[in-house]
């Protein structure tokens, strides 16, 4: 699907699934979405060394922010089977495990400089989604954060007819914060304690947009505001 709104080399997105049915149809993932330098796509086994080197240089960075396991005697998947765990969530229609990648000049390919996932996606009655995101700190400040969520929030709604979009995010977190103004996504309040962040329970704020809340979608408008 091309969408004329949006950047000037052409926003691109996979063809429909089954816009607003209340299951899916057929199979929603993979997809890879574009914009400009900017491409989302799934994350592969293969793409082990460069995520693990880009986490690498950006774990100060990160680390406030992380999830953590609240079984002290427990920790994180390792890479592969958090590739394997997010191909069987996508495989199910529950997530959307993207990365973020950039072209840059004298690569071949598109550089990793983050990740995008959509999971915990409810069907029937629901049709809502929540969107959890990293961008690597050298290209921060980029409008790449935005972008993606955009674009996704999009593809979301348009593509996949969902309803609702939810972005959890910490107080403390300024750049985050600064992601879901720009695009206009609803405060709406306090949750204490939610999730267990970088070894303890953290409170959050929630924001969420509905479909009817952007008729014209995110992207467009996003990229307009940039341009003014």
């Amino acid at each position: 699907m091309t969408w004329d709104r949006g950047c000037g080399n052409g926003c691109r997105a996979s063809p429909p699934a089954s816009p607003g049915s209340a299951v899916p149809t057929g199979p929603i993932w993979p997809a890879t979405l574009e914009c400009g330098d900017l491409v989302l796509r799934p994350i592969r086994y293969r793409d082990k060394k460069e995520w693990t080197e880009v986490r690498s240089r950006n774990s100060e960075w990160l680390a406030p922010w992380e999830a953590s396991n609240p079984d002290p005697t427990g920790g994180l998947p390792d890479y592969r089977h958090m590739v394997r765990s997010l191909n069987v969530q996508a495989a199910q229609a529950t997530a959307l495990p993207f990365l973020i990648t950039e072209w840059q000049p004298g690569l071949r390919n598109p550089a990793i400089v983050g990740q995008l996932t959509v999971s915990s996606i409810v069907w029937g009655s629901a049709m809502m989604a929540t969107l959890g995101y990293w961008v690597d700190q050298s290209r921060a400040g980029r409008g790449i954060a935005p972008t993606s969520v955009a674009l996704v929030t999009d593809h979301c709604f348009r593509t996949l007819g969902l309803h609702r979009m939810e972005i959890n995010i910490r107080p403390e977190n300024g750049p985050s914060l600064r992601v879901v103004e720009k695009l206009g996504f609803r405060d709406e309040g306090y949750r204490p304690r939610f999730l267990h962040i970088n070894g303890k329970w953290a409170d959050h704020r929630s924001f969420a947009l509905t479909s009817e809340e952007v008729p014209d979608g995110l992207l467009g408008p996003w990229l307009a505001s940039r341009r003014s």
